[in-house]
Order: C-alpha cells, then sequence, then structure tokens
C-alpha cells in the first residue's frame, strides 16, 4: 500500500500573521464588551470577519497553505466567532434575562463550535461553493450588526423587548450554523481573475452603499443572507419534487404504451 502523501508541517508568517490579527479583533472585542463599549465590541466583530477572509486567500495566492494554519485558523475563528459575540451579547442584554440569557449564549457558543468542527471534518469532501449550514463568520456578524444597529440608534433595553429580540436572533443563529441549509460561499470567485468593468462598479457601488449608514446596511445585508440559505434549501426540495414527479409520470406513459402493445 502506497504511503500517504504528508501534510506540511511549515509555519507561515503572512497567512498566520492575518489569523493573529483575527484573533486579536475577536479578544478585543470581550474586552471592550466587559467594559460596556458595546459599539467597538461590534465593530471589532467585523474587523476580524475582515481579516478572516484575507488569511485564506493570502495562503492560496501565495502557496503558503499548511496543516498547522488550518488549525490556526479554526481555534482563532472559536474566539472570534464563537465566544466574543456570545459574551459581547450577553454582557449587552441577554444577562438582563437570567438564565435564559445565558442560555441562549451557550446555544451559540455550541453551535458555532459544532459548526467549526464539522467544516474541519469535511474539508475537501463537500461542495465548495456552498457552505453546510451558515458559517460562524456571518453568524457572528447577525450578532454584532445587531448590537451595533441598537446602540448606535440609541434602542432602550428597559421594555425588555430588545432583550427579547437579542434572545431570538442569538438562538437563531446558533440553530443556523448546526443546519444543513446551502449558503453561498464566494469561493468560487477568484481575485486573480479578470472581471468585466461592470462589476468594479457594482463593487464601487456597494462601498458607498455600506458606508452611508454601516450598522443598518451591514445587519440588513447579514440577515438577508441568514435567510438565504433556506429559500436555496426550500427551492431545492420543491425542484427534487417536481423532478420525481416528472419521472413518474414518464414511468407511467411508458408502462401504458407496453400495455398497449
Amino acid at each position: 500500500m502506497p504511503d500517504e502523501p504528508q501534510r506540511r508541517r511549515s509555519i507561515y508568517l503572512l497567512p498566520n500573521a492575518f489569523t493573529t490579527a483575527n484573533l486579536f479583533a475577536g479578544f478585543y472585542a470581550v474586552v471592550q464588551a466587559m467594559n460596556q463599549h458595546y459599539e467597538v465590541a461590534a465593530i471589532a466583530i467585523f474587523l476580524a470577519m475582515v481579516f478572516d477572509s484575507m488569511d485564506g486567500r493570502v495562503a492560496r495566492l501565495t502557496n503558503t497553505q499548511s496543516a498547522f494554519g488550518e488549525q490556526y485558523d479554526s481555534l482563532a475563528d472559536m474566539i472570534s466567532f464563537g465566544m466574543a459575540p456570545a459574551l459581547v451579547m450577553y454582557e449587552w442584554s441577554l444577562q438582563g434575562l437570567g438564565r435564559w440569557g445565558w442560555l441562549a449564549a451557550f446555544v451559540y457558543v455550541v453551535g458555532a463550535a459544532l459548526r467549526l468542527a464539522r467544516f474541519n471534518a469535511n474539508i475537501g469532501k463537500v461542495d465548495k461553493q456552498y457552505f453546510q449550514g451558515l458559517p460562524s463568520p456571518a453568524a457572528a456578524a447577525l450578532i454584532a450588526g445587531f448590537v451595533w444597529l441598537s446602540v448606535d440608534n440609541k434602542l432602550s433595553l428597559s421594555d425588555g423587548i430588545i432583550a427579547w429580540v437579542a434572545f431570538g436572533t442569538t438562538i437563531y443563529a446558533g440553530v443556523a450554523m448546526v443546519s444543513n441549509a446551502p449558503f453561498f460561499s464566494g469561493k468560487s470567485f477568484a481575485l486573480g481573475r479578470s472581471v468585466p468593468f461592470w462589476v468594479m462598479l457594482v463593487v464601487v457601488a456597494v462601498f458607498v452603499f455600506v458606508s452611508s449608514d454601516p450598522p443598518v446596511v451591514l445587519f440588513l445585508l447579514f440577515v438577508v443572507y441568514s435567510l438565504s440559505g433556506w429559500v436555496l434549501w426550500v427551492w431545492r426540495v420543491r425542484r427534487a419534487r417536481r423532478l420525481g414527479q416528472r419521472m413518474r409520470g414518464a414511468d407511467n406513459g411508458d408502462g401504458s404504451a407496453e400495455e398497449q402493445s
């Protein structure tokens, strides 16, 4: 039996520097939440997303992928997109709900841990065009976006409504991460590939749109994304049912034709 190729155990500076920046941003978000600077904490989580999106692409562009980098990235993601969003949300609003608050935060943390473990176990085995379940950075953005939007618009926590909305958002994000709904990954987009001129215009328009009101726009974008997987899942189920009905209809037609002959 031929020996299996050994995975590289090298440590490369550039992609792991982005991973370290991702980890620092997640840690900084927790510290700021403890100091009751919730808006800064939410922004730090969004910065962690930017660094996380860069490390993998930089590694692929520079051909510096390694097993060490994969594991380091996963551990950093657990802090930045697992623990940090749950603690920020808990410190901001969930602790006012008593045990229901910390249970919601724990559901989110467990969902993030299971999501990352499943992703690592299925590397190279799943469709690269779609994620299985809501990716943890998007779930973290949903949490951070809600906190940023609420703090920026000075929404009151005194009536309890916002706290229960935060509870529902946290539970949904945790459950969506361990679902089987397909979410578009964007990995098919290559940075080095040439694109039409109108694509650049769309990119500029997106930047202008986001900069107009970042808390509102970013939260709405990630709400749409967090629901897109379920829409695609329902569409696939309905298409599979229609295809099955057509196949059964074709089989029935063939059978009746044989009986007549």
